[in-house]
């Protein structure tokens, strides 16, 4: 996958996530994305040798960055992290944030990103938090 690629699948996904959150929250939620990236989600097993590692990643979470410099910071030697979980987080007159719950494994195969028959390469969308006492089909804030 290319850089250029990369950033058109998260922006198609930040697109998925924005009109999946409306669904469920009333805030009014814009198209000036930010994004919040938790890195290295996961703990892996050393011995995946297909796979690039980064366990120093682990506990380092990246706030309030452009679409841009979520790619300068994943996009590492022609690969990706091999799934990323995006979802709204919250919203603001100016901007919709992101959280991006990244893998720890890197690869530059598209048969190894968990959402790729998907069509979103290593996105997988996910809804807002939803609160403790929500009610099916009662719009919430985030």
């Amino acid at each position: 996958m290319t850089k250029e690629e990369f950033l058109f699948h998260l922006n198609g996904a930040s697109i998925i996530a924005l009109k999946f959150a409306e669904r469920y929250v009333k805030d009014k939620l814009v198209t000036d994305f930010k994004y919040n990236v938790i890195l290295s989600a996961t703990i892996d097993d050393p011995s995946l040798t297909q796979f690039d590692l980064y366990p120093e990643d682990q506990g380092i979470i990246k706030l309030n960055l452009a679409d841009t410099e979520v790619v300068e910071l994943l996009y590492r030697k022609n690969k990706v992290p091999v799934w990323i979980d995006i979802s709204v987080l919250k919203s603001s007159r100016k901007s919709t944030t992101f959280n991006l719950l990244c893998a720890g494994r890197y690869t530059n195969n598209k048969e190894n990103y968990y959402y790729n028959r998907d069509g979103s390469g290593p996105f997988g969308i996910k809804g807002p938090k939803f609160p403790l006492n929500y009610i099916e089909g009662k719009k919430f804030r985030l």
